[in-house]
């Protein structure tokens, strides 16, 4: 069944507990499609009056923020050992590759990396737990986690929306269209970040003479 004709057969109330849970617990570090959930409801909210998009947002960034805390408090206390649990988990997501890419990314851009791995599906997993391994000060993370949740969260609640008002008469097509058009930007994201850790394991690997490490498909 397609996303958002389910999402039609559940009250409101559950519609935002959905969206802020799903966006939560992909923020805290689990691999969910928060962004098709988020992208189907506000559509969603375009064409029935049931469901407020100022909540429908408010819940989505509450979520965000929250998910990313929650992260961030059990990076800060599991360390690495987390992140080599989380390797044996989630080997496509988290993979040494990856978690060397996003360590690279922290320590050369600090809090930015956390404001903009919003945007980045696979980072979005990563932003909270890594920042707590690598005990960057909680003030910098929340700023940024705050900022960023905020502008991804709600900007994209307010940007579907519109849209879906705007383009009414196109409205089923466009809701198809705009959740290949959340599929594609997250896959594109996803191959792009898998090429770069390709890339800085080979150099990690070059550097310490070892065999370069394959990033899991």
């Amino acid at each position: 069944m397609h996303v958002q004709e389910w999402l039609e057969t559940i009250p409101a109330v559950a519609v935002y507990v959905l969206v802020g849970v799903v966006i939560g617990l992909e923020s805290l570090g689990i691999p969910l499609p928060g962004e098709i959930v988020l992208v189907s409801s506000a559509l969603l909210a375009s064409q029935h009056g049931d469901i407020n998009p100022y909540v429908l947002g408010a819940c989505a960034t509450v979520g965000a923020i929250i998910g990313d805390s929650i992260g961030y408090a059990i990076g800060r206390k599991g360390g690495r050992p987390l992140l080599a649990w989380l390797g044996r988990k989630f080997p496509k997501h988290f993979s040494e590759a990856n978690i060397g890419l996003a360590e690279r990314s922290f320590e050369k851009w600090g809090m930015w990396a956390v404001f903009f791995g919003r945007f980045i599906a696979l980072l979005r997993i990563f932003a909270g737990p890594l920042a707590g391994v690598l005990h960057m000060p909680y003030w910098k993370f929340l700023i940024a986690n705050v900022f960023g949740g905020i502008l991804w969260a709600g900007g994209t609640t307010a940007v579907i929306y519109s849209v879906g008002i705007v383009a009414e008469a196109w409205l089923k097509r466009f809701s198809w269209l705009g959740l290949v058009l959340a599929v594609l930007i997250g896959v594109a994201s996803m191959l792009i970040i898998k090429n770069r850790a390709k890339k800085a394991a080979s150099e990690r690997a070059e550097a310490s003479g070892q065999e370069p490490v394959a990033v899991a498909d």
